[in-house]
């Protein structure tokens, strides 16, 4: 029987939140060698402790708790798939952001820390295009499906600044069949950083619960 990680608590969230913060610090900070040393001494002790515990995959996709959460965001708890990249409370390599529907419109506000910049002072373009790939999901959660990015296409219209509140808002276009239209924007102000246009694939739910090792062989998907 295969053994899967525990539920995500607040102990864990709070332990990831200071593990993102860590990252954006290594990477702004302006120490010297002894201070860096410091820090790698007590990383070093950490990961010796997190060595020492199972290291298991996520639990299957419970679609009755995606229900639950989608019906009531803000008394739902730890929202669903909290260790997901770009997104996840739980992933200390995540943005760390939360977004909501308003009226059928995907909202979050993101700032994007010195760990994601690219060149100076602009957010890499890759960490801009994973938001709206999260968003996404968001978007799907919109008109009560799943599924998964068929297409995803951004324009860059002016640089994405590390710092500030990026406002982003993603709408729900056409839906043909088991395909979604998505459009979406992000905004510093008034002014429009960039653009999304995007295909989902909606598919049921035991298709989403799926491994990909199952799809593609063992060989192909790491295991």
């Amino acid at each position: 029987m295969t053994e899967y990680r525990r539920p995500v608590t607040p102990t864990r969230l709070a332990a990831a939140s200071e593990a993102r913060r860590l990252g954006h610090a290594l990477v702004a900070a302006d120490a010297d060698d002894t201070t860096f040393a410091a820090v790698a001494e007590l990383l070093t002790r950490a990961n010796a402790l997190l060595a020492e515990v199972p290291h298991l995959p996520r639990a299957p996709f419970d679609p009755e708790r995606l229900a639950r959460f989608r019906r009531d965001r803000e008394r739902s708890g730890v929202e669903v798939m909290a260790d997901r990249a770009v997104a996840g409370p739980a992933n200390p390599t995540s943005v760390g952001f939360t977004s909501r529907i308003v009226d059928g419109v995907v909202e979050a506000e993101v700032v994007f820390g010195p760990a994601f910049e690219g060149a100076p002072g602009r957010a890499h373009g890759g960490i801009v295009a994973a938001v709206f790939d999260d968003l996404l999901g968001t978007a799907m959660a919109a008109v009560e499906g799943i599924g998964f990015t068929g297409r995803l296409t951004v324009h860059y219209r002016a640089p994405v600044p590390v710092g500030p509140e990026i406002a982003f808002r993603l709408t729900t276009g056409p839906q043909e069949g088991r395909k979604l239209q998505v459009q979406g924007e992000a905004r510093l102000g008034e002014r429009v950083l960039a653009t999304a246009e995007a295909l989902m694939i909606l598919v049921d739910v035991e298709r989403f619960k799926v491994h990909a090792a199952e799809l593609l062989g063992p060989d192909r998907a790491g295991g």
